[in-house]
């Protein structure tokens, strides 16, 4: 494990409240590598399937990480939906860019419109995942779990034929070195510690509510871990935070081609793994 030391008591305000904090998996394990013929294994079974995916850039990198995978092998076609008109056939792994990058709210209203407006009726399994860039430092993560999580259970409730993968929000790359001590210093934020707080906080909730209980694609988890399982940590007055692992990105925030592939056949698998909805709830042809 790779720790980040020495950033000082007065971020405590950052911090979450105690029994909170309890949830936090200090010591989980990140899904393991997938094998290249357990990925393509994974694409030929979704050529069965529709999924529908909403993102925006974070989810535009698994995506081109979901190309790159088995060139050879069959695999669902990647097609942009524009509006909830679009028709998905069987074997598409359909996606649309929802909402506005730091408006959060915005991205789950825009997919439960798509949803609601007949997407639901041509899929069988649907996910969203909120980008980095959607928290700060300062974000109520309590608030906006909420606003998804009441949003989720009302379509889930409404669309009984599809299942429901619940992400977790990707993290960014922790500021170090000698920038990182200068900054401090002088008293400016440290790239990646407040908002990776925020984005734990929110991950957290996560895991608490679906853990176990519904299916729950652990993204953070799988940034902040080495092939290996050694996880990327950063202290904050004593506590461990994750981060995410330097060589899955070259900003600090989007993922490079390691870190795509590394994604993108943890998700291909997951999504293949799934059980399929019961015949009398599927979509419609």
């Amino acid at each position: 494990m790779q720790v980040i030391r020495g950033f000082p008591a007065r971020l405590g305000a950052l911090l979450l409240p105690g029994a909170l904090l309890m949830v936090l998996p200090q010591n989980a394990a990140a899904t393991a590598q997938v094998t290249p013929d357990a990925a393509a294994a994974g694409l030929e079974r979704l050529t069965h399937r529709r999924v529908f995916f909403g993102h925006q850039s974070v989810g535009g990198n698994i995506l081109d990480g979901v190309r790159g995978l088995s060139p050879s092998a069959k695999a669902p076609a990647i097609v942009e939906v524009k509006d909830a008109s679009t028709a998905i056939a069987r074997g598409t792994l359909a996606h649309a860019f929802v909402g506005q990058n730091e408006q959060p709210e915005t991205k789950i209203a825009h997919f439960e419109q798509l949803l609601d407006g007949g997407v639901a009726k041509q899929v069988d399994v649907a996910l969203m995942k909120f980008c980095y860039i959607d928290f700060t430092s300062s974000t109520d993560a309590k608030a906006l779990f909420e606003k998804y999580r009441t949003t989720l259970a009302g379509l889930k409730s409404r669309h009984p034929g599809v299942t429901f993968v619940h992400v977790t929000a990707p993290l960014t790359t922790v500021q170090r070195g000698a920038k990182a001590w200068f900054n401090e210093l002088r008293g400016r934020p440290v790239f990646g510690v407040g908002e990776n707080v925020s984005r734990e906080a929110f991950n957290a909730l996560m895991r608490q509510t679906y853990g176990g209980k519904e299916p729950l694609f652990d993204l953070a988890a799988l940034e902040s871990s080495q092939a290996d399982g050694a996880r990327e940590t950063y202290e904050v007055n004593g506590r461990a935070y994750p981060a995410m692992v330097p060589d899955y990105s070259d900003d600090g925030g989007h993922l490079n081609a390691a870190g795509q592939a590394r994604v993108a056949s943890a998700l291909i698998a997951f999504l293949a793994a799934l059980p399929e909805a019961p015949a009398s709830a599927k979509a419609g042809p």
